[in-house]
């Protein structure tokens, strides 16, 4: 891998690529930390060294926008409305036949896709942009602790002024990581929330050592075991082997070539956890609405209820069994769900009839949609387990360890390592092309 980026930067047209690329990440590490007009920059500064567990509700959301949520920053929804956009427009392929048609249309149905996927982003961008400012009016149930204010002017234009500075913030996101597609070294998108993620470890690292140097031998020990896991996992597949027969068009013979299909172990990558992780905070943010201004007063039973039972207690008590059970068994629901919709056997057995393929042993059209069914299910459910180990491993790691910011765990790992291994093979790939295109010459 070393080797790979230091011939990139041998490369003249590969290093204008990485620096173009670098200095676009390096802009939209600055957009995090711009506040948004009719923030206090410093009252947000004071309620997040005092804050508490209630702002770990949204601690999804925060971390793909790489901090900048609790920092109500220009940058404050990252990359997190085009991710929920993006699932929407693929689920929706299923649903409506347009979508199911313009996918099968190739290039230009895939540019009319990202189309909609643009749009909905920017829709999905002023409903979260209107909820995220609605809830910092009160901060106290953003940040927890005795937070007071953190907006000087909270009338209607000021407010406005705010979801419209985040909304536009959102769409130049969408700009630059496009710009680092096109111009760049590629995979924009993945690049900027990898960046996002990236930029919490220090300060997590960081105040694992302050605890206990023990512990922070111990976490590193344990990461590196877990990122070459993660490593092995992410790169195993079942190939099965698929042969096309001879056939003979003309004078020409077309046919005759083997191949296989990669069906890789976690075929939902992090979208499972991106789902379960939203659908238990609804409890939380509406049990954050519920509960009362007055620390005096006494909390609804049912906003107890999800406290103990719903709720992430990185606040000294460890979580319940309870939430991680159900957390575990929705990731597995979730993974099942997600594969099914993204992977269709019966089409995929389909096209390979309609050109000649069958797999050796099993016959085309039905049994190989049943044959490949099989494969898929027994696949998915390692994957499914394996995705439920990694996404409980912060929740263990405090519960063990009392390690309440632990950042080799969930979907950051799953996405540094995959984005991590993208990008090498983005940049061989490239460099072999070079290889190529100078040996041609």
């Amino acid at each position: 891998m070393l080797s790979a980026f230091v011939r990139a930067f041998k490369t003249p047209d590969l290093r204008k690529k990485i620096l173009f690329t670098l200095a676009i990440m390096a802009l939209y590490r600055l957009g995090t930390h711009v506040p948004s007009p009719g923030i206090d920059y410093s009252l947000v500064q004071q309620c997040q060294q005092a804050a508490t567990a209630a702002g770990s509700v949204l601690g999804m959301a925060n971390l793909f926008s790489g901090g900048a949520m609790m920092q109500l920053s220009v940058f404050a929804l990252g990359i997190m409305p085009y991710i929920t956009a993006a699932i929407i427009v693929q689920l929706l392929t299923v649903v409506i036949p347009r979508f199911e048609a313009l996918k099968k249309e190739g290039q230009a149905g895939q540019t009319k896709m990202t189309q909609y996927t643009r749009y909905l982003t920017i829709g999905l961008a002023v409903l979260q942009a209107s909820t995220l400012v609605t809830i910092a009016r009160d901060p106290a149930r953003l940040f927890g602790g005795a937070c007071a204010t953190v907006m000087p002017d909270d009338s209607v234009p000021a407010l406005l002024l705010m979801v419209l500075t985040m909304t536009a913030g959102t769409g130049l996101i969408m700009w630059l990581g496009e710009l680092i597609t096109e111009k760049g070294i590629g995979n924009g998108m993945s690049l900027l929330i990898f960046v996002s993620i990236a930029a919490s470890f220090p300060a997590a690292f960081g105040a694992i050592y302050q605890q206990s140097a023990t512990t922070f031998v111990m976490v590193m020990i344990l990461g590196l075991a877990i990122v070459a896991a993660v490593v092995y996992v992410e790169q195993c597949q079942r190939r099965i082997p698929v042969q096309y027969a001879k056939r003979m068009i003309g004078r020409r013979q077309y046919g005759g070539t083997s191949t296989y299909i990669p069906l890789k172990l976690n075929m939902a990558n992090v979208i499972p956890i991106i789902f379960a992780s939203s659908i238990l905070m609804l409890p939380q943010l509406a049990a954050n609405f519920s509960r009362p201004t007055d620390p005096s007063q006494p909390a609804p039973d049912w906003v107890t209820f999800v406290d103990r039972y719903l709720s992430m207690g990185f606040s000294g008590q460890g979580t319940h069994w309870a939430y991680m059970l159900i957390y575990m068994a929705m990731l597995i629901f979730f993974t099942f769900f997600y594969v099914s919709v993204t992977f269709n056997p019966t089409e995929v057995a389909d096209n390979m009839k309609r050109y000649g393929g069958f797999i050796p042993g099993i016959r085309a059209g039905r049994p190989t949609a049943e044959y490949l069914n099989y494969v898929i299910n027994r696949i998915t459910t390692p994957g499914a387990l394996y995705l439920a180990a990694l996404a409980l491993m912060p929740l263990i790691a405090f519960n063990a360890l009392r390690i309440a910011d632990f950042p080799l765990g969930g979907a950051s790992i799953l996405i540094i390592v995959g984005v991590g291994l993208q990008t090498v093979k983005q940049i061989e790939s490239q460099l072999q092309q070079h290889d190529y295109e100078g040996f041609l010459r």
